[in-house]
């Protein structure tokens, strides 16, 4: 067996050969076992060590070329670029800033997926064909032509009915929720309902933003509506293309209550889209918006797909608090990056974008198949729930099992599974909500294993 054989394992049982030899090198760079300034060997060299052709080594490495991990230098091969490696975390530094994203991790896409090469040429074209207008202090609402893009796009992908003058561009879906609450409680609206359960993180933010959060109860069909109108607010978050973190779609049904309760208590339906657009086995299901424009907030962002860091979002609200949440957003920030909101327009213009996520929907859909086979291989009696679409699952555990301290000796071996007891304010059955998609399939079972030996 060759060094290179001991460093990539391929699983030659599974599709996708050439996909796993990019998740392996992947790997072996970010986990520092590849050095920067390590020379790797030829194509042909290395095809015929791992015994695969030479055309899956060539395009692993164009793909790991375009992502800033490797450098082809004339004359001196391919090498390894100079990335940062990843450094262990010692048990005092804080869990929620690790050198690199946990397996089994929800809530974070693959961020080695971020198509660089073809971002750099939208940002270059962004910049060549700027004005020297675009350079000024622009409309806090954001760059016209982004949200001309932005309009179409959700209207051809999500079904919305909203206008490129009825869009704000904002810095993620928390900028989005913090001009909402600001709007809100100038209209003297304290109280907001929130799923259950749901994120934590998100339940935290609005408190912090001076709203008092109302636990409403989610079933399998979605937010309880009629709980919702017994709790007397007339505001209410929901994710109902797919529910975090139990999966489950708003029902038809529900979807025409809950809209009819919004025009009751004259109230506002902010419906947080993440998610939407990956799905795997069902068809893609319409945002609320697009039905009512009146009382629905819709709130998205380019994170799920693309990455946090980019911090691009947009908010499309009901025409009658437009003004006063362009107010807000003026007072914000009086406008965001130009350079980059040009650069996201033109990677939607070219039709970057969905190419990216039909490249990453694949990609995910197997790595979803994986943890659920090793799901069911190593954990035979555990029910799962949520696969139809999104970047995660929901494991169910047996009564009376401590989720959370599970989740905690899962960390302390390297993986980071959510504790579903962590995401209610009710009591409820335990669970762990486990992400798939920032791993390869060969990681997430090896993953999967580890943590069933926990349980």
């Amino acid at each position: 067996m060759s060094v290179w054989e001991a460093l990539v394992e391929l699983d030659r049982t599974r599709p996708r050969v050439g996909d796993q030899l990019v998740g392996a090198l992947r790997e072996a760079i970010t986990r520092g076992r590849l050095a920067p300034g390590t020379r790797l060997p030829s194509t042909r060299d290395l095809a015929a060590d791992l015994g695969v052709s030479r055309g899956l080594v060539v395009g692993a490495y164009e793909q790991l070329t375009a992502e800033g991990r490797l450098l082809t230098r004339r004359g001196s091969g391919t090498v390894v670029a100079a990335v940062a490696t990843a450094v262990p975390r010692r048990r005092s530094e804080p869990p929620d800033r690790p050198a690199t994203v946990a397996p089994l991790r929800p809530g974070v896409p693959d961020l080695g997926m971020f198509p660089r090469t073809a971002w750099r040429r939208a940002y270059e074209t962004a910049l060549t064909s700027a004005l020297d207008a675009d350079f000024d202090y622009g409309d806090a609402t954001g760059a016209p032509r982004l949200r001309r893009e932005l309009s179409g796009y959700l209207g051809r992908v999500r079904a919305a009915l909203v206008a490129p003058e009825g869009l704000i561009v904002t810095a993620g879906v928390t900028q989005g929720l913090a001009l909402l609450a600001k709007v809100l409680r100038e209209q003297d609206v304290r109280r907001i309902a929130l799923e259950d359960p749901g994120p934590a993180a998100l339940r935290d933010h609005l408190g912090r933003l001076g709203l008092e959060v109302v636990p409403v109860p989610v079933d399998a069909d979605g937010l309880d509506v009629r709980a919702l109108g017994r709790s007397r607010c007339k505001a209410v978050v929901v994710t109902p293309a797919h529910q975090f973190p139990t999966g489950v779609v708003l029902a038809p049904q529900r979807r025409t209550e809950l809209i009819a309760w919004a025009r009751r208590v004259d109230g506002l339906i902010v419906e947080d889209d993440y998610d939407a657009e990956h799905r795997y086995d069902r068809e893609p299901v319409a945002c609320l918006q697009g039905l009512a424009p009146d009382r629905v907030a819709l709130v998205g962002s380019v994170s799920k797909v693309l990455a946090p860091g980019l911090r691009l979002g947009w908010l499309a609200p009901p025409a009658a608090v437009l003004p006063a949440l362009c107010a807000a957003k003026a007072d914000a920030d009086n406008g965001g990056p130009a350079l980059q909101q040009l650069a996201f327009a033109e990677f939607l213009a070219s039709g970057g974008y969905d190419r990216h996520l039909r490249r990453a929907r694949r990609l995910h859909r197997e790595r979803r198949d994986a943890v659920v086979a090793a799901l069911r291989r190593h954990l035979p009696r555990a029910r799962i729930g949520g696969i139809a679409a999104g970047l995660h699952l929901v494991v169910e555990l047996p009564p009376g099992t401590d989720d959370r301290d599970l989740a905690q000796r899962a960390l302390d071996h390297g993986l980071g599974p959510l504790a579903l007891s962590s995401l209610r304010v009710r009591k409820g059955p335990p669970g762990l909500v486990l992400g798939y998609a920032a791993h390869t399939p060969h990681e997430l079972a090896r993953a999967v294993r580890t943590l069933a030996g926990l349980v």
